[in-house]
């Protein structure tokens, strides 16, 4: 019920006007938000800008489905990965590095953000939602 948004914020459901959680998820999202922005904040830096705007124009060309856009975002993503350092959670850091991205395109330019949300959440929906769940879980 409870979704975790690319910026690192918990969004809910209203109910009576009141914004409805689950308290014992609450703490548990709180917590994985708060890693995901650390780790995040170490990458923000390491992100070229030549690599957003090659993803900005993957975006720009519409002669690419929103397949070959998710491909191509993974390609980007295991590019970057490759700098993770080997204490930290590879998966984590792929998927902060895709919700980075993610901002850093949207940034770039806004009128992009409903199809790069959707390509993201593709994204992350086919190569971490195991992760995502384990997360959560654990």
């Amino acid at each position: 019920d409870d979704e975790l948004q690319t910026d690192g914020n918990r969004s809910g459901h209203l109910q009576n006007g009141e914004l409805e959680l689950t308290p014992t998820n609450e703490e548990v999202i709180r917590i994985i938000a708060a890693q995901l922005a650390e780790i995040g904040d170490q990458f923000n830096k390491e992100i070229q800008g030549r690599v957003v705007e090659d993803l900005v124009q993957q975006f720009l060309n519409e002669k690419l489905s929103k397949e070959e856009i998710t491909r191509h975002m993974s390609r980007v993503v295991n590019e970057l990965a490759r700098s993770i350092p080997s204490d930290m959670a590879q998966e984590k850091a792929m998927l902060v590095l895709a919700m980075l991205l993610t901002k850093k395109i949207v940034n770039t330019v806004p009128s992009l953000l409903r199809h790069v949300c959707n390509v993201t959440a593709n994204y992350m929906n086919q190569h971490f939602h195991n992760d995502i769940v384990e997360m959560v879980s654990a």
